[in-house]
């Protein structure tokens, strides 16, 4: 049965990176793109209605976010994950890899350490390294299932080199790990003690797959919630991303008093009239519509398992537990990183995400994004599996 998912938009000439980037990177045009990290699904129309309907108001001047927005968001993370918290707590971020600089800005000076855990999202390496800070690396552990975390290195890296921050990526991207509340507390423990404060990246945390639970970092520990900053939207869900519509909840009075002072005075905490009114549509309209999302995004990946399986058995999908991106690993190709990308960009003409610019710990892998139609999804894994067969 088709569904609203199923719909094949054409994305080219809308200043999508997803498409119109490609000959830029890749060096051709001639590929399906499933690389970016938002969806091709249509957005949904209860947010297009309520854009519309504001637009039909033709006076787009200054705007003030109304009550409704900040209570929108309030409702949505206390129903959907428990989550309490005030008015207070809680900012606009024009972005949370912005919001990721801004905090390094706030609480660090150059040269001071920060950790991250690779493989992971790449601006986690890009921010703090073009602004001076000197990156301290607590890379995952490689596991039957997927991935965990190396606790005893964290704490070797909180005794010996001092970091004054430590950047989560939870829901992890791109391995898509929903993270254990005892991980996370045993993690909130030792940078406690240490005096690191964790700045947690959430924006997958609504998008929970195969029926694991997201826990805010916040939520984790009493520790947990006096040292963190956590940044969250509904742009991943709702495939809003261009709209800049993210937030931040800080609980911990100082931190928040120093960090949404220096948001405040640098302006930055205001949300566009766009931002606010898709924000509310979603968080008010969106329940639904994003558990349908989700089941077929599921679907998606259960169709990539499959197909590997019986097709190209020398890769295999690390299954998500939250988001539409999936951590191929390609090692049992025997191929370099060099040829493993030539395979996908040249033979079978797929654009993914090179595993390396995860880190060196992501050589072997591609990630890709399944939050497209199956048709595409079906179309792209018949060209790897010929291109596979025929060069390999």
């Amino acid at each position: 049965m088709n569904t609203i998912f199923d719909e094949i938009i054409d994305r080219r000439g809308t200043q999508a990176i997803k498409t119109d980037f490609l000959k830029k990177l890749y060096g051709r045009e001639d590929l399906i793109p499933l690389w970016v990290a938002d969806m091709d699904f249509r957005t949904p129309d209860f947010i297009v209605e309520a854009l519309r309907g504001r637009f039909n108001h033709e006076i787009y001047g200054y705007s003030t976010p109304p009550d409704s927005y900040w209570d929108s968001i309030i409702k949505w993370e206390r129903e959907l994950h428990g989550w309490e918290f005030s008015r207070e707590e809680l900012s606009y971020i024009p972005r949370i890899v912005r919001g990721i600089a801004f905090v390094l800005q706030c609480f660090t000076s150059p040269g001071d350490a920060v950790i991250i855990q690779p493989p992971v999202y790449m601006p986690f390496f890009h921010i703090p390294r073009d602004n001076g800070r000197r990156l301290i690396m607590n890379p995952l552990i490689r596991t039957e299932e997927g991935y965990g975390m190396d606790l005893e290195g964290l704490e070797e890296i909180c005794r010996n080199s001092s970091p004054k921050l430590l950047i989560l990526c939870s829901p992890h991207n791109p391995a898509g790990v929903v993270w254990p509340a005892e991980v996370l507390g045993e993690v909130a423990h030792i940078c406690s003690k240490h005096g690191v404060i964790v700045v947690s990246d959430e924006i997958h945390a609504d998008m929970a797959l195969f029926g694991n639970h997201h826990t805010p970092f916040a939520m984790a520990s009493e520790e947990a919630r006096n040292i963190s900053i956590t940044f969250a939207a509904p742009t991943k869900t709702f495939n809003i991303a261009g709209l800049v519509s993210s937030f931040c909840v800080v609980h911990n009075a100082d931190i928040r008093e120093r960090f949404f002072g220096w948001l405040q005075a640098n302006h930055l905490a205001s949300p566009t009239f766009i931002a606010a009114v898709a924000t509310e549509a979603a968080f008010t309209k969106g329940a639904e519509w994003r558990k349908q999302m989700l089941s077929y995004v599921e679907e998606n990946v259960r169709f990539v398992e499959e197909f590997l399986s019986t097709n190209i058995p020398g890769i295999r999908a690390v299954r998500p537990q939250a988001s539409f991106l999936v951590w191929l690993d390609c090692r049992e190709l025997g191929v370099d990183q060099a040829a493993l990308k030539d395979l996908f960009i040249n033979k079978a003409r797929l654009a993914l995400n090179d595993g390396e610019a995860f880190g060196k710990e992501g050589s072997g892998y591609m990630r890709i994004n399944v939050g497209c139609p199956r048709a595409v999804l079906s179309r792209a894994m018949v060209q790897l599996s010929t291109a596979v067969r025929e060069s390999i």
